[in-house]
């Protein structure tokens, strides 16, 4: 049966400014596509990867590109082949599992033969001026007991004992976006794990962590922005003890799965974050959620809105709708 496909962008007002070492978000971009089958539609969002500019033009333009080949049945595999890794194919991807629940019966996580348990998510705390700003933000957000902490250069180990003092309840995990030097991170590290730290993510650039290899941290380093895809993941798996799998960098739960199975296969602990979103964007995350140490699909959080009737949140506890939201039979 002849498929239609349709493509278009939005954009999601954040909360607050969102900040992080080498960014800010005062909205949050997305494509969407939606593929139709008969009376089912699949869905997917994506906001892409900043760092290799992507934007919600741009990724339309690359959807129209295959849009020919989804209306003629194209499957996920073939999506592989059909555009890289990225936000477009992400989109896609997500489309054609959506719709593939919708017209089989089963849902997403039936497919992908996991569970759909409810997750904990990290609740993400972006950069502030000072420290005892980001404290008042994990005491603002009293019903949370895990935090991504979002770090830079400027004050690290104070902005995290600040945290540690305001709430010393609370589990953290810190994301520093590429922003240390190796000598930056071997200072701080022992600091962060005397504060009760689990992991440090990417703290030195793409291209630029070479030194990770035959590095002892005292705490887990989880690469995010060096491992896009099963392509990096041998070079990854030689510098990182964890890695951060993000549909919008894997281009698709199809690829993302790989990645996981992968990994798990040479002993490495794995993440799922995001790049923000709505819970269309969040639910493939969850799907693959199942399989993480670590879990970050705030982006709902981050936002002043969200789509009616997605995922639910509670006291960072992430569990799916009464209702068929997305990857699950109508």
């Amino acid at each position: 049966m002849k498929r239609k496909v349709s493509i278009h962008t939005e954009c999601w007002p954040a909360l607050i400014p969102f900040r992080i070492s080498n960014n800010v978000w005062d909205d949050f971009p997305c494509v969407v596509c939606e593929i139709q089958q008969g009376d089912a539609i699949g869905r997917g969002e994506a906001l892409g990867v900043y760092y290799f500019d992507e934007t919600p033009e741009s990724m339309s333009a690359q959807l129209e590109t295959i849009a020919p080949q989804l209306e003629d049945g194209a499957s996920r595999e073939q999506l592989l082949t059909l555009l890289p890794p990225g936000g477009a194919r992400l989109a896609a991807d997500a489309a054609l599992w959506d719709l593939e629940a919708r017209l089989s019966g089963r849902s997403a996580w039936s497919i992908a033969g996991v569970d759909a348990n409810p997750v904990e998510t990290v609740f993400t705390i972006g950069l502030e001026d000072t420290p005892e700003a980001m404290a008042n933000k994990a005491l603002a957000a009293s019903d949370i007991s895990l935090f991504k902490v979002k770090l830079g250069g400027d004050r690290p180990v104070e902005r995290i004992a600040a945290i540690h003092v305001a709430r010393p309840d609370a589990r953290m995990v810190v994301d520093v976006n590429q922003g240390w030097t190796f000598d930056e991170l071997r200072q701080y590290a022992p600091e962060l794990k005397t504060l009760g730290v689990s992991m440090i993510e990417q703290p030195l650039p793409r291209g630029g962590d070479e030194e990770l290899a035959g590095y002892a941290p005292p705490l887990p380093i989880c690469g995010d922005e060096s491992c896009l895809h099963l392509g990096e993941l041998e070079q990854a798996a030689g510098r990182y003890q964890m890695i951060n799998i993000k549909l919008d960098k894997a281009g698709g739960l199809t690829h993302g799965l790989e990645l996981a199975h992968a990994a798990r296969a040479r002993g490495l602990g794995l993440m799922v974050g995001c790049m923000g979103g709505t819970s269309l964007a969040m639910a493939p995350h969850h799907v693959i959620a199942q399989l993480c140490d670590f879990v970050d699909i705030d982006g709902p959080l981050l936002a002043r809105h969200d789509r009616l009737g997605g995922l639910h949140y509670d006291k960072g506890i992430v569990t799916l709708p009464e209702q068929p939201f997305w990857g699950q039979p109508a």
